[in-house]
This record gives structure tokens, sequence and C-alpha cells, in this order.
């Protein structure tokens, strides 16, 4: 049985706090198998005596949550490794950004977002619909993101061949690579638009590095 697996992520929420949204699938085919790269991932985590946590781009780049007591050296190096994982993955994504500005309410942009990914969706059919099963894995850490993947996915595809499983981003690294492109996506928007800081320059380094070390190899895997 040929089967697809979404993996989704946003970055931002609902409340004002937060100047951009984003919302990050990663298309995974089942029947590519990744776990010798998982394998080399870790061997390469224990080699150079790094902590072997979840990834998440955000606790990382800050130093909080699980990364607290992780050294600023060795979070750049956990970024360093992270990339070169993602890189080698068989795998394609798409990114949906927004400033929130622009949107009067949550309800004005959560539409917008489920009118786009019906619209990616149907662009992206006929690569879509060979696959009898389509697995999508979300957190349900928002409401309205659940809803909205829901509703899009529905009625593109519609109901019959589509399971949702409910995913931490600690069980699957794929799941992980969705926050690390949603991250890089992010930051390509603050690079774009003047806003980066110290942060950014820290993992990142100046625009032109940043594109050429990570949106530039993250984008051979874009829809």
């Amino acid at each position: 049985m040929a089967e697809l697996s979404v993996f989704i992520d946003e970055s931002g929420n609902s409340r004002r706090d937060s100047k951009y949204y984003l919302l990050t699938l990663v298309f995974h085919k089942q029947d590519e198998d990744i776990k010798s790269s998982i394998g080399t991932y870790e061997i390469s985590l224990i080699d150079r005596r790094l902590v072997n946590i979840p990834f998440h781009i955000n606790p990382l780049l800050r130093g909080n949550d699980v990364y607290a007591s992780v050294s600023v050296r060795d979070r750049v190096r956990l970024l360093s490794c992270f990339r070169a994982f993602a890189n080698k993955l068989p795998f394609k994504y798409h990114t949906f950004s927004y400033e929130k500005r622009l949107y009067k309410t949550d309800s004005e942009l959560f539409g917008k977002i489920r009118r786009d990914l019906v619209l990616f969706l149907f662009d992206n059919l006929d690569a879509m619909q060979p696959y009898e099963t389509v697995k999508i894995y979300y957190d349900n850490g928002q409401e309205e993101v659940t809803r909205v993947i829901h509703s899009a996915f529905e009625y593109a595809l519609g109901r019959q061949g589509i399971v949702y499983r409910n995913c931490p981003p600690t069980r699957y690294r794929l799941q992980q690579v969705a926050d690390y492109a949603c991250g890089i996506e992010l930051a390509n928007l603050k690079y774009e638009r003047a806003t980066s800081g110290a942060t950014e320059a820290l993992f990142f380094g100046t625009w032109r590095e940043f594109k050429k070390n990570f949106l530039k190899k993250l984008r051979q895997h874009a829809v």
C-alpha cells in the first residue's frame, strides 16, 4: 500500500505578540527509508560529544527548555549537525508565510491559510492521488491549525484514505525537520525585512552566509 506522510509544524501563534505566522508541511514517501540516515546523524552526535535530544529550533536558538544547560558553542554545533542530516533526507516541503499585521482578526488569518492550503493541494493533486493513504502528523498544538488541516485536506482529497496522527515533535525526526524548515523560513523573513538580530547573526551569520549555508540547501527540497 502506497503511503505518503505529511508532517506539519507552525511558527507563531494566534496572539498578537508575534509578527509572523508560518505553517510548514513536510512530505515523505513511506517507501523511502530514512533509518540509516537517522543512525548516521545520531552517531555524529556521539562522535562530537553532543547531547542527543529532540531537535527544536526556537529553544535551541534562545537556549531555553531542554537547551538551558547546553552551551552556545554546542547549540551551534547541534544546529550544524541537524542541518547536515536534514539536507540529505528524501523529503519535500512547502511553507506558507504571513505577516499578521495584514489581518484584522485571527479568523481572517486562518481563513486565508485554509484557502492557500486548499489551492496548494489542488495544484499538487496529481502527485498525491497515487497514494492510497495520506498520514498527517501534527501535535494538535493550536486548535485553529487542526481545524484548517482537517478542512483543507478533506476538501481537496476527500476523507477516505486520510489518517490523522497526534504527533509530539519528540517522536519523529521528520516532525523535527518540519520544525527546522519552519525556523529557517522564519529567519529568512527576518533577514529580508531587516528585523534579524544578534541571535540570527550568532547562529546563521550574515544574510549572505545564511542563504548559502542554510536557505539554498533547504530549498532544494521545496515544492
